[in-house]
C-alpha cells in the first residue's frame, strides 16, 4: 500500500510539471504586445493614406499641397497636364499669397522654350520675371538637352504657360520689384474675372482699360491703352499677392 501510495504522489507531481510546462509556453518575452502590433497596423494604414492624398492632389483641379519638398513642387502628373496647354486662371491660383509653392527669379532676359511640347508663350521671360517652380530636373530633360551646367527647371508664368530654365536663370532672391509675364484679361475665366472685380480699385483698372481699348486687343492702340493694359497686369498680379480668394477656374488641366 505504501508503495502504490508513492507510485501515485510521483504521477501527481509529474502531472502538475507537465502542466506548468505548457502554461509557460504559451506567452514568451519574444512575443510581440499586442500594442506594439497594433501601431505597426495603424503606420501602414498612415502610409497608404498619404499615397492616397498625393494621388487625389495629383486629379485636382488646383493642388494645394508640396508633392516634394525642396522645392516645394506639385505631382508630377498634374505638371503634364497642366503645361500641355495654356490655364491663366490656374496660374493665379498657384501665385496667389498664401500658397506653399517656391518662386523664383529670372537672372536674365531668357527665351521662352517648353521642351515638353507645350505650350510655352510668344516672347521672352524678361530680367527679374516671377516664376513659380514646377519641377527641379538634371540637365538633360526628355532627350533634349537644355544648356547650362547647374542642372534646370520647369516653371509656370503668370500668363499659364510653361516654361524650362537652366539652373543659372533662375534665383530664389527675391528682386525690389518683380516683374510679371502680360495677364490676358479675356482669357481668364469669368469666374475668376468676378471674384478679381470684388477689388474696387482693380475693377476700376478694368473699367478705364475695358472704355480706353473699346475692346482692342491687337492692332494699333493708343499709348493710353498700353499703359492701360501693363497697369492692368500690375493691379492684379498685386491684388493676388495680397491673397484675394480665388475660385476653382472653369478651365483647368
Amino acid at each position: 500500500m505504501r508503495q502504490l501510495a508513492l507510485w501515485t504522489l510521483a504521477l501527481s507531481l509529474a502531472g502538475c510539471g507537465t502542466s506548468a510546462a505548457k502554461n509557460t509556453s504559451v506567452a514568451t518575452p519574444d512575443d510581440p504586445p499586442a500594442a506594439a502590433t497594433k501601431s505597426s497596423e495603424q503606420a501602414k494604414k498612415a502610409v497608404v493614406k498619404d499615397d492616397d492624398a498625393k494621388d487625389d492632389d495629383a486629379n485636382a483641379a488646383v493642388p494645394t499641397k508640396c508633392a516634394k519638398k525642396d522645392p516645394c513642387v506639385p505631382s508630377t502628373g498634374y505638371v503634364k497636364k497642366l503645361c500641355k496647354s495654356s490655364f491663366p486662371s490656374v496660374a493665379l491660383s498657384f501665385f496667389r499669397g498664401g500658397t506653399p509653392w517656391q518662386r523664383g527669379y529670372l537672372t536674365r532676359k531668357t527665351p521662352t522654350v517648353n521642351a515638353s511640347g507645350g505650350v510655352s508663350g510668344d516672347g521672352f521671360l524678361e530680367f527679374d520675371e516671377e516664376v513659380i517652380v514646377l519641377q527641379k530636373r538634371a540637365n538633360d530633360y526628355g532627350g533634349m538637352q537644355v544648356s547650362g551646367s547647374m542642372g534646370g527647371y520647369y516653371v509656370l508664368r503668370w500668363d499659364g504657360t510653361c516654361n524650362d530654365l537652366a539652373g543659372e536663370e533662375l534665383t530664389f532672391n527675391k528682386p525690389p520689384q518683380a516683374k510679371t509675364a502680360k495677364i490676358e484679361w479675356r482669357f481668364l475665366d469669368e469666374n475668376t474675372q468676378q471674384a478679381l472685380r470684388t477689388d474696387e480699385k482693380l475693377n476700376e483698372i478694368i473699367n478705364a482699360r475695358r472704355k480706353e481699348c473699346k475692346g482692342a486687343s491687337s492692332g494699333e492702340v493708343s499709348k493710353k491703352c498700353v499703359d492701360l493694359d501693363k497697369k492692368l497686369t500690375d493691379s492684379i498680379a498685386k491684388t493676388v499677392r495680397a491673397g484675394i480668394d480665388l475660385p476653382v477656374p472653369d478651365k483647368h488641366p
